[in-house]
């Protein structure tokens, strides 16, 4: 039992260091009002003397990219967060999401010694029996692994990803941190229920335990293999899965061009028009074929092989979308294409989260707007980065969320389309997208779907049906027995409750004030030793006392203004 508080007590320290490191970093960044708007511990505001300096320096850059480079500072379990933040639409202004999209995690890299450490425990052998060579300079430094080049004993040449000693224990503080706040914030903070912070640090907490686990990443590799296992366009990188473990992750090492590298391609005899039709080709496969996509494909996670292969990298962050959602979002994309607006704003219900549907009315009449802006326009003029902040400031007008794995695959084709418009300027990622729209709802509506669909509609109404009697039996059962409970929520009454709390807490401080002043004047007037002249010394104290606390009461009154 004493060991057990003894540890509880070096847990508490750490979460309090690191709580204090934290809001150094966010003072630093002038967010002086977390501390005031939320109850935080007190060592979350010991830096604050120690930062006015930097304040002063921040104050010149905007706040969108503060905010990026105080998550970027924070360490990996805020990147994510700022990037989780960005996908969920309501929670910030577009500003704010767009900035913290350029979220980058770069550090200073670790020491050799403690890389060789982590492979050798991961290994449970010498480095030596694993890898001929392995480069001590990484190929990249982030702040869960770093990237090494090596050579296998049996001469492959491969990538090694390292995953930074101790970084569980600091994501696991950081996430307690961040409950604890995200709690507060659910609780004191009532505008914020709406965007679920709870719920928020929850989906945050198991994106970072998949992205921590290297076994996830291959396992992703693993299934993007296998789904283009036909396809001759693209080079599938290999995984060594037998010196893979959750720490430590050794696939092939890809030698070609980042797709950026447009002198490069240039040089190397490649057709930049065909290479864009290759990556937009592949990227519409994964999203609307099969559900499962790269969800960075950035230029640097695009290479171009020798013979115009295309080869993604990269596989910790990647996106899943159901049929029903792929169906919808083709639904809303046709309704666009036949410039039906009632079609659309179906379409985006459908698609959309809220605690409300919006009028109707006024919704179509922004639907009809968002058309007007993006697609009354020649074909080549089309961009998919504006069409997605077009859509997004839509719903957000209306109290509507996106589903955060749309968002992804939305700001997936904003990448793509960034990309192959640099290989090619012309290229209309809308029309190469139409055919795989078309085969969409094609696949709707053959003869085996519409049968499969009825069969399993069939099967959820017969299960119904039969489960209908127990649970009515259940319900009355409950009744008779009094154990049914009925919970009530009541909405707005916190600024009343919390005005009726500060009532309550200023009359008795004031009955305790008057307490002191009427046992101090008994103790005066019965002259109770020690005295000081003729006068009871502990009376003056209870006096000095009270006349204190009173002063304080009156501070307190003052500054909520009220009198």
């Amino acid at each position: 039992m004493f060991f057990q508080r003894f540890r509880n007590i070096g847990a508490a320290y750490q979460q309090a260091k690191r709580l204090r490191d934290i809001a150094g970093v966010l003072l630093k960044y002038g967010y002086d009002d977390l501390a005031q708007h939320l109850p935080l511990p007190r060592a979350a505001r010991f830096p604050l003397r120690r930062v006015r300096e930097q304040q002063a320096e921040m104050q010149e850059i905007s706040q969108p990219v503060r905010l990026r480079r105080a998550c970027e500072e924070l360490g990996p379990t805020f990147v994510k967060l700022g990037q989780l933040a960005a996908a969920r639409t309501r929670i910030l202004p577009l500003e704010f999401t767009d900035e913290l999209a350029k979220l980058q995690d770069q550090v200073a890299p670790l020491d050799f010694a403690d890389v060789r450490k982590v492979i050798e425990e991961e290994l449970k052998r010498p480095l030596s029996e694993v890898f001929a060579s392995i480069d001590e300079q990484p190929l990249g430094s982030a702040s869960i692994g770093q990237v090494h080049r090596a050579k296998l004993i049996s001469r492959e040449d491969v990538v090694v990803k390292v995953q930074r000693p101790g970084i569980e224990k600091t994501v696991a503080e950081d996430l307690a941190i961040l409950r604890q706040i995200a709690s507060l914030a659910e609780t004191h903070l009532p505008q914020w229920r709406l965007h679920r912070p709870v719920a928020l640090v929850n989906e945050l907490a198991k994106s970072l335990e998949k992205e921590m686990d290297f076994t996830s990443e291959a396992a992703h590799l693993e299934r993007f293999c296998w789904q283009f296992r036909d396809e001759i366009t693209i080079h599938l990188p290999r995984v060594w899965l037998e010196f893979t473990t959750p720490r430590l992750l050794v696939m092939e090492h890809v030698g070609g061009i980042k797709a950026s590298h447009l002198d490069k391609l240039d040089a190397a005899g490649h057709d930049r028009t065909e290479l864009s039709r290759r990556i937009a080709d592949l990227v519409m496969k994964q999203i609307f074929v099969h559900g499962f996509f790269h969800a960075d494909p950035h230029p640097g996670n695009i290479q171009i092989m020798e013979d115009s292969r295309i080869c993604f990298l990269d596989f910790g962050m990647m996106g899943f979308l159901d049929l029903r959602t792929r169906e919808a979002f083709v639904d809303l994309v046709w309704g666009i294409a036949r410039r039906s607006e009632t079609s659309v704003a179906t379409a985006l219900l459908k698609l959309t989260e809220g605690d409300t549907e919006p009028a109707r009315s006024a919704f179509e009449t922004d639907v009809a707007e968002f058309m007007h802006q993006h697609f009354y326009r020649a074909a080549g003029e089309l961009h998919f980065a504006k069409l997605v902040t077009g859509l997004v400031q839509l719903t957000t007008k209306h109290q509507l969320q996106l589903p955060p794995d749309l968002v992804v695959m939305l700001k997936s084709l904003s990448l793509t389309e960034e990309l192959v418009r640099r290989l090619n300027p012309k290229h209309d990622l809308i029309a190469q997208a139409t055919p795989f729209m078309k085969e969409t709802r094609l696949e709707r509506m053959r003869p085996r779907r519409v049968l499969t669909s009825l069969l399993e509609f069939g099967q959820e109404l017969a299960d119904t049906a039969r489960e209908l009697p127990h649970e009515v039996r259940r319900i009355i059962s409950q009744l008779k027995t009094g154990q049914t409970r009925m919970n009530f929520h009541h909405e707005g009454l916190e600024p009343a409750t919390n005005a009726l709390e500060r009532s309550t807490n200023r009359l008795s401080f004031a009955l305790v004030v008057a307490a002191l002043i009427i046992g101090s004047s008994l103790i005066i007037h019965s002259k109770v030793p020690p005295l000081w002249g003729d006068v009871s010394v502990v009376g003056i104290v209870g006096y000095l006392l009270a006349g204190l606390m009173g002063f304080w009461l009156l501070i307190s009154i003052l500054r909520h203004g009220k009198m």
